[in-house]
């Protein structure tokens, strides 16, 4: 079978960034819409965000087993028209308790990327690790557009703009994907298509297992940091930087740069076995997050950045990992088991972020970040060696 066609794979590259972009709306608009709803604290808000980053993991599952059975361009299809839906209502919420409702629909819709958009990229890609590596890059410059946009539009427009834009967009993707994307001729869990890399049965559970702690350890980190950068550099620049669309900037600055690791190690994962590869990058995410713990200004900044290198270079493996040992007739299916155990429990950082900040400040829920990386260490060791 042919790769997609060059029109199809941009899509589905910008569904990964609108993707990230709406999860991470809310965590940049949050002190305005705090103050707008009568809270005193954004603190205070945070927890009602839960929901979408519940739905995001939870949601996965049905997805992915919508996707093999029922078709990939369907639930794509479904992806762009809902999620545009619910950011437009998001946007026209007048309390906390509809805004965590709408939100939750936002995560509903944007749990069907992962399993669904991801498979159909790699489905018959030549270079599986390159395509990762691109769409992962695709996906951190939407956590960028999200620091960057959603601070212009509150600037100039208001919070409600910062919903409804991006919605208009992701209805303008949905109607040109279903044109150029051709019909699926059948179904993909009817395919024969067989993995890379076979593995036994015992070594496929261990690599199952120990991709699913991973990526629960690499969710927990993704989320504590994309919702609370924000807020770490408006603590730690007080007196260098207070105009909340230059902290927008410098942050989406971070990701921006941080987002080329992903490209790199794509490329890499193509050419060198995935454990080797991953122990490289795991090795320096602790201590990098516990320096950052106590660093501040520019330092802070400096470090920020090598930590988002790391946490966004470690993304790509786990699904490196079903592309190479997964046959395509199951992807959508495992990886949405995956997800749902591993983005079911990292929504708990989106709740405890709030509370644990207002308690413990930055430097606790950092020192905590670098235990998790040193969990995430002690997980891929047991992954089997490829032979």
């Amino acid at each position: 079978m042919t790769d997609h066609p060059r029109a199809v794979k941009l899509l589905l590259n910008i569904a990964h960034a609108l993707d990230h972009l709406f999860l991470l709306i809310f965590a940049t608009a949050v002190a305005s819409i705090a103050s707008e709803f009568g809270f005193s604290r954004w603190e205070d808000l945070m927890p009602y965000g839960v929901g979408a980053f519940f739905l995001f993991g939870v949601g996965s599952l049905p997805a992915g087993k919508l996707g093999d059975s029922w078709g990939r361009r369907q639930m794509m299809l479904t992806f762009f028209f809902g999620i545009g839906i619910a950011s437009l209502l998001t946007a026209i919420v007048t309390n906390a308790w509809q805004l965590a409702a709408a939100l939750t629909l936002i995560g509903a819709f944007a749990s069907i990327y992962h399993p669904v958009g991801i498979p159909m990229l790699i489905q018959n890609a030549r270079n599986p690790g390159a395509t990762i590596g691109m769409n992962g890059l695709a996906g951190n410059l939407g956590v960028a557009a999200a620091a960057i946009l959603t601070g212009l539009l509150i600037k100039w427009v208001g919070w409600r703009a910062a919903f409804a834009v991006p919605g208009v967009i992701a209805i303008a993707c949905g109607v040109v994907f279903a044109k150029v994307c051709p019909r699926e001729t059948e179904a993909p869990a009817k395919r024969s298509k067989k993995a890379p890399v076979s593995l036994s049965p015992a070594d496929m559970a261990r690599a199952f297992l120990v991709m699913t702690i991973a990526a629960i350890t690499a969710s927990l980190l993704f989320n504590f940091t994309t919702n609370g950068n924000g807020h770490l550099l408006e603590e730690r620049f007080r007196g260098i930087v207070s105009d909340p669309a230059w902290l927008g900037v410098l942050l989406a600055l971070v990701y921006v740069v941080a987002s080329f690791s992903q490209l790199i190690v794509g490329r890499l994962i193509d050419r060198y076995p995935i454990k080797r590869l991953f122990l490289w990058i795991l090795v320096a995410q602790a201590p990098v997050l516990f320096v950052a713990a106590y660093a501040q200004g520019w330092w802070l900044y400096g470090l920020l950045i090598l930590t988002m290198i790391l946490i966004f270079g470690a993304i790509p493996f786990t699904d490196a990992m079903i592309a190479r040992y997964i046959d395509d007739r199951l992807r959508s299916r495992v990886s949405g088991v995956r997800l749902a155990v591993s983005f079911g429990i990292s929504s708990l950082a989106v709740w405890l972020l709030g509370p644990v900040v207002k308690a413990a400040g930055f430097q606790t829920l950092l020192t905590a970040m670098a235990v998790i990386a040193l969990v995430t260490l002690s997980a891929v060791l047991f992954l089997p060696e490829e032979r």
